[in-house]
């Protein structure tokens, strides 16, 4: 491609909105210009990028024998009410409705569209196991989309689906999808690592992520260096930190604590050490009658409520939130900051006591007194009050705890989702009553998993992994153009034209994606337009170097100016291509 033929539409500032690396440098390089909150136009030099790698994914989705589909992007709402993710999916579904007031949706996913597909096609077991994918815009009303196409509302996605006779034939799929996915993200040239990961609103019962690694990811991976434990915080599992319950050593004393509300507070002016002070968490659970359920939840000091562990709980599966200073006021008769599990009597509605495990070990801890002001001190399971209610897990894993697989200690490292891989079980099929003939004649229903991956996500997390001061550094294979030609007075000087459209034809005649810069631009231009948009391999050509014999070649990675033959300069890129 002749840059004088091509939208090159580079900018020197990003936006004064542009929050993340990624969404900066994708908006000065003229990959997306921006159309409304979380919703942007690909310009030529991104949408190159985004056929690269749909490339990849198609190449690998065929190799592991998935068949390539189309599903719309509006779908009729009687498919998601059968489902019941009408009522359930929340305000990110876009709904509309049709010149006859029909209900219809954007999707944001296609489990039920495919679904619908499969009861329709897949009647025997013969034709099983199946898996069909497509690549499709998507759209998700994030109440607030931000970080450019990291959290857009509009995007492109690679899903695809599975359907099998047993649970045994599922799995058999599930790990073809998940080698799938290691090949797709490996070709990419990224670093990536597979986590265990929650279920989220798709459901089913196993499911894994593939997190991009970059210091500006949102998520948190927690992982094993000793071992191969790999998951997502809001998963990963925390393992009690004392190995048992400690005799009582102190007696109960109140305590006054004025204005100290918070734990770190409340040890600092008690002298005591934050792994010592038990946090109270109240959380409610509405219910079809009555007045809510409430839960005190107990957490050490220093450690953080997981909300995912949280949604887990016995009746919490229909959703929880934090409890209002009106619902705890009536619970406990203190305000919040001096609430604890010790109740000089009964609460005044029923509250559950949960413990988080390492809560339920501990001894002598502090907690607050149920009055405004006041902290208990050496407070002790059994003498002091009852045993937890229940004991579980309800925290988010730190830095240094022991890895569940008993091989060492979790390290910690921020991650970005592109990939996501979900065994379903029967959820879609039992629901759209979808499923196939087996050798006897009984219908059976599908067991089915879904594969996602974010293909304009990727774009983003590409770059946030892969950029310095100068502006992204394409791993080659998603790179817009492989090479990209800068000749010095292009149109001032008949040697260096001759020099840069022979090396130019040459390239396009071996297959290779190249840029020939002949606009004429000053050779900081070119050079600074050629970093920022981040092609992977240079060559400068100009009329003192041609006179030596020679040209440049600078690889982006590293930015290592090299002096190579001119007569073999084709051969040259094309070996440093093949690496």
């Amino acid at each position: 491609m002749r840059a004088s033929q091509f939208l090159l539409s580079t900018q020197k500032e990003a936006p004064a909105d542009a929050e993340i690396v990624s969404q900066q440098l994708m908006l000065r390089s003229g990959m997306i210009r921006k159309l409304a909150a979380g919703i942007y136009s690909y310009l030529p030099l991104g949408l190159r990028s985004i056929r690269r790698i749909e490339a990849i994914i198609r190449e690998e989705m065929n190799r592991a024998g998935a068949m390539e589909l189309l599903m719309p992007v509006v779908q009729p709402a009687e498919l998601w009410i059968e489902s019941g993710r009408w009522d359930m999916y929340g305000p990110e579904l876009l709904r509309l409705k049709d010149r006859h007031q029909r209900d219809f949706i954007l999707q944001p996913t296609s489990e039920e569209v495919i679904t619908d597909i499969a009861r329709q096609e897949l009647r025997s077991y013969r034709q099983l196991p199946a898996n069909f994918y497509h690549i499709q815009t998507k759209f998700r009303d994030e109440r607030r989309p931000r970080f450019g196409v990291m959290r857009g509302r509009e995007f492109t996605m690679k899903d695809a689906y599975s359907f099998d006779r047993d649970v045994a034939s599922a799995h058999r799929s599930y790990q073809a999808m998940f080698a799938a996915y290691e090949r797709i993200f490996s070709r990419m040239g990224l670093r990536f690592r597979a986590v265990a990961a929650d279920t989220g609103a798709i459901g089913g019962s196993r499911s894994h992520e593939f997190q991009v690694i970059a210091d500006s990811g949102e998520d948190s991976i927690a992982y094993c260096p000793q071992g191969e434990y790999a998951a997502n915080v809001e998963l990963a599992e925390a393992l009690p930190l004392l190995a048992q319950r400690e005799p009582a050593r102190q007696g109960l004393r109140k305590s006054a604590t004025p204005d100290r509300t918070r734990c770190d507070e409340v040890a600092q002016y008690l002298g005591v050490p934050l792994q010592q002070v038990v946090k109270s968490i109240v959380v409610a659970a509405d219910q079809a009658e009555g007045p809510a359920r409430i839960v005190l939840l107990l957490l050490r000091g220093d450690h953080e409520l997981n909300e995912v562990k949280t949604g887990k709980l016995p009746g919490f599966e229909r959703g929880w939130r934090f409890a209002s200073d009106a619902e705890i006021a009536a619970s406990f008769g203190s305000p919040a900051g001096y609430l604890g599990p010790v109740f000089a009597r009964a609460p005044r509605v029923p509250v559950q006591v949960i413990a988080d495990r390492t809560v339920a070990r501990m001894s002598d801890f502090v907690c607050g007194a149920n009055e405004e002001g006041y902290h208990l001190v050496g407070v002790n399971w059994a003498r002091d009050l009852p045993e937890p209610d229940r004991t579980t897990d309800l925290r988010n894993v730190v830095a240094g705890d022991p890895s569940p697989d008993g091989k060492g200690k979790l390290a910690i490292q921020r991650g970005i989702e592109v990939g996501h891989v979900f065994y379903l079980g029967t959820k879609y099929s039992e629901k759209l009553k979808a499923g196939y003939l087996d050798e006897e004649g009984r219908t059976r229903l599908f067991e089915m998993g879904c594969y996602g991956i974010g293909v304009t996500r990727l774009l983003g997390a590409a770059i946030e992994q892969n950029h310095d001061a100068r502006g992204i550094v394409w791993p080659e294979p998603m790179a817009p153009f492989a090479v990209v030609i800068c000749p010095v007075n292009y149109r001032q000087s008949e040697a260096v034209r001759s020099a840069a459209d022979a090396l130019y034809a040459s390239l396009l005649a071996s297959g290779v994606d190249v840029l020939l810069d002949d606009r004429g631009e000053r050779p900081g231009a070119m050079f600074a337009d050629a970093e920022l948009i981040g092609i992977p391999h240079r060559v400068t050509i100009g009329e003192r170097g041609l006179k030596a014999g020679q040209v440049e070649y600078t690889p982006r990675a590293t930015m290592e100016v090299a002096a190579i033959d001119a007569a073999i300069a084709a051969q040259f890129v094309l070996e440093r291509l093949a690496h």
